[in-house]
This record gives C-alpha cells, sequence and structure tokens, in this order.
C-alpha cells in the first residue's frame, strides 16, 4: 500500500495538511525535500514556532529509505543540518538587531509568555539549552533569539548550535530512515509514527510544568505551615499575657 494512502487519517490528526509530510509529498513531489529544508530553517530561526520541524526530518529520512524522496541520506542530513544551523544564526543575529522591541510586543504569534519560556528554560541549562531547546518545540524557536539579545558570545553559541543541529536533524532523519528499512509498512502508519515523535517532543515541558506545580505546592505547604506556627504562637503569647 502507498504512505499516501494514509493521508485522510494523518490529516485529522496531525492537524493542518501543510503540517502533514504525506501531503506536502503527494502536492509537491521531488520538491518536498526543498520544502522540508525551507521549513526546518524557518522554524529553527524566523519566529514562526508551530512548524512541523520534527517530523519533517524523520519524515525525510522514512520517505528515503522506502524511495519515495530519491536523495542521498549523507547529502540529506548535510543539507538539513546546515538549513537547522543557519536558522539559528538568522535567529540569534535578529535577537541582536530587534529582540527587545519583539519582547515587549506581545503579538498574537510571538506571545510574551513564549520569550518568558525560553529564557527561563535558557538560564537554567545554560549553554546545553542550545542543544536540549532544539528537541522542544516554541523553545527551539525562540532560543537563538533569547540568546541574541542577550549577547551570547558568538563563537559559544554557534559551538553549541552546531551540535544541537547535528543531533537533532540528523539523529531524527536517521531514525527515520533507519526506522523505514525495518519497518517499510510504518510508511503507511506515517501519522501514529510522527503522533509519537509529538507526544515526545513535548515531554520535558509536560515534566517542567509538572515540577513546577509540585514546587509550587510545597511552597505554598511551607508557607501555609509557618503561618499557622505563628498563628499558634500569638495565641500563646496573648495566653501567657
Amino acid at each position: 500500500m502507498h504512505a499516501l494512502a494514509a493521508l485522510p487519517a494523518a490529516v485529522p490528526a496531525l492537524g493542518p495538511k501543510w503540517m502533514d509530510p504525506a501531503y506536502l509529498l503527494e502536492q509537491y513531489g521531488s520538491a518536498f525535500f526543498w520544502i522540508a529544508i525551507a521549513i526546518v530553517f524557518i522554524e529553527c530561526g524566523l519566529l514562526f514556532p508551530i512548524l512541523p520541524g520534527d517530523s519533517l526530518l524523520f519524515a525525510v529520512g522514512l520517505f528515503i529509505a522506502t524511495g519515495q524522496v530519491h536523495v542521498n541520506l549523507g547529502l540529506a542530513m548535510l543539507a538539513l543540518c546546515a538549513a537547522a544551523f543557519l536558522g539559528n544564526v538568522a535567529g540569534y543575529e535578529i535577537g541582536r538587531a530587534i529582540g527587545t522591541p519583539l519582547y515587549e510586543r506581545d503579538g498574537r504569534i510571538l506571545k510574551k509568555k513564549y520569550f518568558d519560556q525560553t529564557t527561563a528554560f535558557f538560564d537554567k541549562h545554560g549553554n546545553k539549552a542550545l542543544v536540549i531547546g532544539r528537541f522542544v518545540p516554541i523553545v527551539r524557536t525562540f532560543i537563538t533569539v533569547v540568546a541574541g539579545v542577550s549577547r551570547m558570545e558568538r563563537r559559544r553559541f554557534f559551538t553549541w548550535s552546531a551540535v544541537g543541529a547535528v543531533l537533532w536533524a540528523a539523529g531524527l532523519t536517521l531514525l527515520g530512515y533507519f526506522l523505514g528499512q525495518a519497518f517499510p509498512w510504518l510508511s503507511d502508519k506515517l501519522e501514529i509514527a510522527i503522533l509519537l515523535i509529538v507526544a515526545v517532543s513535548v515531554l520535558p515541558m509536560v515534566y517542567e510544568f509538572v515540577k513546577h506545580r509540585r514546587q509550587a505546592r510545597a511552597i505554598a505547604s511551607e508557607v501555609g505551615e509557618a503561618a499557622s506556627d505563628l498563628a499558634d504562637h500569638a495565641t500563646d503569647a496573648d495566653h501567657r499575657s
């Protein structure tokens, strides 16, 4: 069965048609690979956070393995890594040039909370944020701008961005390729594989959310206990007086 036979089921699961790699392959054929490169570049640097970077990288590898995209695997990974890295460079320079006004604007797409979340992520993980952030939706788009706004040293930024680009772009492409070779039928269930990738990619955010909730509850509990102790001491003092 052709991979695109899964299209009707994939579209509702994955959202808009243009976010479905199978749809893009069906519509654009041999141009699909170049569209994937463009989307990776844009997501990594041009402040469009809701793009299917993870799923496209996986799909490129899968489509190469199943013969639906006729591009050498090594060249594909090199091009995708370059797109991811150059996207980061573009985002960094945007951050250095006009990052502060963008942060203060709080628009419909470029929300202030995205910058706040990314800044907290960056402060927590430091240099590693440029690597870890690659695998976290939204964060991977804004982390480069935050680095630019904070005037992170260019050499340090370029080094860690390159490491992140290789691990993310090459890693997900290889994953799709090897799974495509091992399980050719996976191309007929592409939407399921992509949903799993999306689910895994949001786990860090879920973990941080749960962790912060627990910390907030613990702090609230400590404050409550402290207030109770103060009230008890005040009561004892009144009785003694």
